[in-house]
């Protein structure tokens, strides 16, 4: 599964019968402007969206991103890697117009399936530069914290991995 030119075929609770097509090798060929720091298997493995993301689309996804994954079947911000509260319901995601193309779960289903080698130009281009406005909460913790203090601003770290982004700067 995942190579290219394999068709992906999603049933899950929020998707049912969508399809997309493999057209990059899985972890390469992103746009020159997208460099993640982090790839959705590391950002699973250190705890991410209090462990309930996505535990009804691991069929979806390969199997060993969910080695050493941090899941539960409710929230739990003790997953999250800074062990705060950091998601917000997917009303309030819809709401501020966050949700966009075909993908219901927002900007980390887009990276996961970025990842494995989907490419939709127009949304692409949307999430990335999504993604890189997102550095501005990286300049905020570089202003604001002294050089190894984790616990300075948890929440700002904890959605900074949550965009792929190093949260120990």
């Amino acid at each position: 599964m995942y190579r290219n030119g394999e068709k992906v075929i999603v049933n899950d609770c929020m998707q049912q019968s969508y399809e997309y097509v493999v057209t990059e090798e899985i972890g390469n060929n992103f746009d020159p402007g997208f460099k993640p720091y982090l790839s959705p298997k590391e950002m699973l493995q250190m705890g991410v969206f209090e462990g309930k993301y996505c535990n009804d689309c691991r069929e979806e996804l390969p199997t060993d991103w969910f080695k050493n994954a941090k899941t539960s079947l409710s929230p739990n911000p003790d997953l999250n890697y800074f062990s705060v509260k950091s998601r917000q319901s997917l009303s309030i995601w819809k709401l501020k117009g966050w949700i966009v193309g075909p993908d219901p779960r927002g900007w980390f289903q887009w990276y996961c399936r970025y990842y494995l080698g989907r490419r939709i130009p127009d949304i692409d281009q949307h999430q990335i530069k999504r993604w890189r406005a997102f550095r501005r909460h990286k300049a905020q913790i570089l202003s604001n914290c002294e050089p190894g203090n984790w616990s300075c601003r948890p929440r700002q770290r904890q959605a900074l991995l949550q965009w792929a982004y190093n949260p120990n700067i």
